[in-house]
């Protein structure tokens, strides 16, 4: 509804628009994972916080005389980065318990639902400059926390098994 209430596009120009989401999720998605297999998962999630937390804010601050062609760029790029970031946080979950990768994965992704459930209830309570800036503080916030308390193993990762053993996992 933002283009339809900010830039008086028709509902179907808006929906098309919309549409470029999941396309988006097709590639960036596994994008992000595959960046994080090659330069690291610590390393990717700083960049698609960073560009998560860039985009939002900068849609934060859009008005009415924004050009719609500069406002539909921004908001992909955040859409690219948000996509590319949920990959990136996928290839953390072996990392906490190898064994019980599927099930942390659904927990992962049902926790997501749960975020765009409490994001959508702000949504109804702010305006859309706030709501987009309180998008880029919490992802900035995050991106803080990605920085200072993440810490991503090195070489190998201990994994006990159910059994009691201890198993060497290696860590690219």
């Amino acid at each position: 509804m933002f283009y339809v209430d900010w830039f008086g596009l028709s509902k179907v120009t808006a929906a098309l628009l919309a549409g470029i989401y999941p396309f988006l999720n097709l590639f960036a998605r596994p994008g992000g994972g595959w960046l994080s297999d090659r330069i690291g998962r610590k390393l990717t999630l700083l960049i698609t916080f960073s560009g998560i937390t860039g985009s939002f804010l900068t849609l934060g601050m859009v008005d009415r005389g924004w050009p719609v062609a500069l406002v539909v760029a921004v908001t992909i790029v955040g859409g690219i980065f948000s996509k590319a970031g949920s990959g990136a946080v996928y290839a953390m979950v072996p990392l906490i318990q190898r064994r019980m990768t599927g099930q942390i994965a659904g927990m992962a992704g049902a926790f997501g639902n749960v975020g765009a459930v409490l994001f959508l209830t702000v949504n109804s309570l702010l305006d859309y400059n706030q709501f987009f800036l309180f998008i880029g503080a919490v992802s900035g916030g995050v991106l803080a926390l990605i920085l200072f308390a993440l810490e991503e193993p090195e070489g190998a990762m201990a994994e006990v098994l159910p059994d009691g053993s201890v198993q060497m996992i290696e860590v690219k």
